[in-house]
């Protein structure tokens, strides 16, 4: 009887460690309605996650292994100055998520990561509760995308609001209207993205060839500067005929009749000016 009491003890101990074992292979994240976000190192150390996550663009809970702080306080202990700097930065950043209102914050208790590294904990905890993985880790992005997990990039975020057109870009543009200043002129990208070009007010409805000069990004969307390129080729509008002032001009019967120059806009901006 004693010997079937000593069996059944065993059995119930090493379920136990069984089961304490693979809790702490396989850590649960807590149970939220947002779909949870895994943060790795470098998106820590970047630090941009702060405004992302500020404006509310992260739908989903921020969770951070407590590997990634461990690595990160590694690395702040025992490497070089400026791997430090950039550790001690990340540790930073993770108290500043904490901060944000309205951001949920967790710090998963995963363990050690074993013989894989943090890399490879990350993936398995991604792909055991399907949570998505935030990094700037080139090689971790294309090993947790081959394995089926959804990768979210910073860099590519960027890459991809970037602006249409930079300071020093060429491109033909149509102006619909005058600008705030009786000199300037607007047109508008196919995006919508307004255009200002200077000393154009004169060409409204013609195409014109510009080159952009500066860029303002507003709350309510961005806007471009762009100056008009001095002999490019315009659309022109035909002239009003009854608006234009008959000139008196003597006949000259031996004189070789020349062809009419035709008049540009720039032609006029100049006989304005010197009148």
């Amino acid at each position: 009887m004693e010997i079937i009491q000593t069996i059944i003890l065993l059995l119930v101990l090493l379920l136990t460690l069984y089961i304490a074992m693979k809790q702490t292979r396989n850590p649960r994240i807590k149970s939220t309605s947002l779909k949870a976000i895994l943060l790795d190192s470098s998106a820590l150390i970047d630090g941009r996650i702060v405004d992302v996550a500020r404006i509310g663009f992260l739908g989903g809970a921020l969770i951070v292994p407590s590997s990634v702080l461990r690595e990160m306080q590694y690395l702040a202990d025992n490497a070089d100055s400026e791997k430090r700097s950039r550790a001690r930065h990340g540790l930073d950043v993770v108290k500043q998520l904490q901060d944000l209102p309205h951001t949920d914050v967790e710090i998963l208790d995963d363990g050690l990561p074993g013989e894989g590294g943090v890399d490879e904990r990350l993936v398995q905890l991604a792909k055991a509760s399907g949570a998505d993985l935030l990094t700037l880790d080139f090689n971790l992005n294309k090993v947790a995308a081959a394995e089926g997990i959804r990768v979210l990039n910073i860099n590519e975020l960027a890459q991809t609001l970037r602006m249409s057109y930079l300071p020093g870009e060429k491109r033909h543009i149509t102006l619909v209207n005058k600008g705030q200043d009786k000199t300037q002129a607007v047109g508008y990208l196919e995006d919508g993205t307004m255009v200002v070009v200077e000393n154009a007010g004169s060409q409204i409805g013609q195409s014109v060839e510009v080159e952009f000069t500066r860029a303002l990004q507003t709350a309510a969307g961005k806007m471009l500067f762009a100056k008009k390129l001095h002999g490019a080729k315009t659309q022109q509008q035909k002239p009003n005929k009854s608006n234009a002032k008959p000139i008196a001009k003597k006949a000259n019967p031996n004189a070789t009749r020349q062809p009419r120059k035709r008049q540009t806009p720039e032609d006029s901006l100049v006989k304005l000016a010197n009148q």
